[in-house]
């Protein structure tokens, strides 16, 4: 495959021989509304939007204690996209079966940045740098993010739920484009953002999510494209490439291993790496029921050790239950004795009930040692309400 990546696009060989134009758009200042008003023509014919964005990288963390990993993650997208800037949006439109939009398909926005006045990560602007990112052009011909907002806010791609947003790894990249949607910060909170994640996009896949029910697939978008044997066009860490492949992963990804149909009860709106939420019949957000993963059986040497801790466990329990048995049997001895009366002086029946059977009396047999002969023994009769122990019994 051969490739040419020019200011209007990459045209590209494909294995039929045919030759193809896939185009690239690169936007600026200078034709955003030209470019938007095209977006706005198509969008009703291709409603499967890729997407992907390069930003300035991590710069800050949160500190302190956190209940969950999901919590942490969105504390530091949070902090991070309140203080960055977007460097570049690719966007790529398809229909419902994969077919890219005829003429351009693919719309990669380069925003203002100066790396004199904004904040950024070395390494990432350095990455970026490789890529072929011109911060100098982005400086002196990049989009404003308020006017981009505008026109997005008019172009019938947000707030639709019936546009479909395919991403990879995406909660960066919602952040960024909520960021310049609302031109405020982020929500404090995880749930708060969700929200208005569901209201401008209310129909998101995140291939990242989707790989955890694939078996054998794993890394990041480049790693999976090379194992569904899909070709990347244009530069790796430029918005408008990674989104390109990003929708052409997303429907071989569907057909290989899902038999064409996504079930969004399961996969819908999911951000990897997030708390996962789903709306309920009045529209509140509750979250997501955690979807099992699938249990492989151990191996031998490891049944053999799981084995032996349950036989030791057993036996333990077998320990308890006999010791539980002793005590039980101990106590019904103290309970039997407290029912035998005896008077060393007269040698008289002491018992509460006059009116008893004394047929029923049981002499014990024991030696003299253990008892007083003729002493008799009532294991079904009332105490003496003398006895001391009265108290704690037919209460």
């Amino acid at each position: 495959m051969s490739g040419l990546h020019e200011e209007n696009g990459i045209t590209i060989q494909e294995q039929s021989g045919n030759l193809k134009n896939i185009t690239i758009k690169d936007v600026w200042s200078h034709n955003l509304e030209e470019e938007m008003a095209k977006i706005r023509e198509l969008v009703d014919d291709y409603n499967y939007i890729a997407m992907d964005t390069e930003f300035p990288g991590i710069v800050t963390r949160p500190t302190g204690n956190y209940k969950t990993q999901s919590e942490y993650h969105y504390q530091t997208l949070r902090m991070n996209v309140d203080q960055l800037k977007i460097i570049q949006l690719g966007l790529t439109f398809s229909d419902s079966e994969g077919n890219l939009a005829k003429s351009t398909c693919t719309w990669q926005f380069h925003f203002k940045f100066n790396l004199n006045e904004d904040k950024y990560a070395k390494d990432s602007i350095d990455l970026l740098s490789k890529s072929g990112i011109e911060f100098k052009k982005n400086e002196m011909n990049g989009i404003d993010a308020l006017d981009f907002g505008e026109l997005l806010m008019s172009s019938g791609i947000v707030l639709n739920d019936k546009i479909k947003w395919i991403s990879f790894h995406s909660g960066y990249d919602f952040g960024y484009l909520l960021k310049v949607l609302t031109c405020t910060d982020l929500p404090q909170d995880e749930i708060d953002f969700f929200q208005l994640v569901k209201t401008y996009f209310p129909c998101i896949y995140d291939i990242k999510y989707l790989m955890k029910s694939c078996k054998n697939l794993k890394g990041g978008l480049s790693e999976l494209a090379e194992d569904l044997d899909i070709k990347r066009i244009g530069p790796q860490h430029q918005a408008g490439s990674d989104s390109l492949l990003t929708g052409t992963t997303f429907f071989k990804l569907r057909k290989m291993f899902f038999e064409g149909q996504i079930d969004d009860s399961k996969y819908l709106g999911i951000l990897y790496g997030f708390t996962s939420y789903l709306q309920d019949s009045n529209g509140n957000l509750m979250v997501h029921p955690v979807q099992p993963q699938q249990q492989q059986a151990p191996p031998p040497q490891q049944q053999q050790q799981l084995q032996q801790q349950i036989q030791q466990q057993q036996q333990m329990q077998h320990q308890m239950h006999m010791q539980m048995q002793y005590q039980q049997q101990q106590q019904q001895q103290q309970q039997q004795q407290q029912y035998t009366m005896y008077n060393n002086n007269n040698n008289n029946i002491i018992i509460n009930n006059q009116q008893n059977n004394y047929n029923n009396i049981y002499y014990p047999t024991s030696s003299p040692s253990s008892y007083n002969r003729g002493y008799p023994y009532y294991p079904n009769s009332p105490i003496n309400t003398n006895s001391p122990s009265n108290s704690n019994i037919n209460k």
